[in-house]
């Protein structure tokens, strides 16, 4: 029977610095720093701080730091300040006492292809400034930050128009 090399991280054991390794790796423990390697599987008892570029992540434990891979799979904890890249991302919930909870602290999850600067660029430019055109006969546009923005007067003598935002109170009478 062959067994498949994996790169193990054991319970109990507490590993600060740089691990490449050409396996996969198995955190049960903890680890601190910088990770590079095919694969990596946070277990439930696990704890990855710091830095890792891998092909897949699958946390069940505890992440913090800064993650780049092709398929993340999570269900564990993210902490506050993660920042995790991924061209796919399966995120599965947890039930415990009846009720579903996902937690993640303050992070950034960036799924797909990464953009394309110039064309980002490009296309700000050709809306104005970022945002999109009004919408003629008075509707409302979205702003840029999706918030609607309402037409205050029906518009000067060149025909532009002032906008307001719609302020909570208002959007929900």
């Amino acid at each position: 029977m062959s067994e498949t090399k994996r790169t193990l991280i054991e319970e109990g054991t507490e590993l600060k610095g740089t691990l490449t390794s050409t396996c996969p790796i198995v955190v049960m423990g903890r680890v601190d720093g910088e990770m590079t390697g095919p694969s990596v599987e946070v277990t439930e008892s696990g704890t990855l701080c710091g830095k890792a570029k891998v092909t897949e992540l699958r946390s069940r434990g505890e992440l913090a730091g800064e993650f780049d891979a092709q398929v993340v799979e999570l269900s564990g904890r993210v902490r506050d300040k993660t920042l995790i890249r991924a061209q796919s991302m399966e995120v599965s919930l947890k039930r415990s006492d009846g009720r579903i909870e996902v937690v993640f602290g303050e992070c950034e999850l960036a799924v797909g292809d990464a953009p394309d600067k110039a064309k980002a660029i490009a296309g700000a430019h050709a809306n104005g400034r970022g945002k999109a055109a009004a919408p003629a006969g008075g509707e409302s546009a979205a702003s840029s930050d999706g918030v609607p923005d309402a037409p205050v007067n029906g518009g000067d003598k060149n025909g532009s128009r002032r906008h307001k935002k719609i302020d909570d109170a208002e959007a929900a009478s």
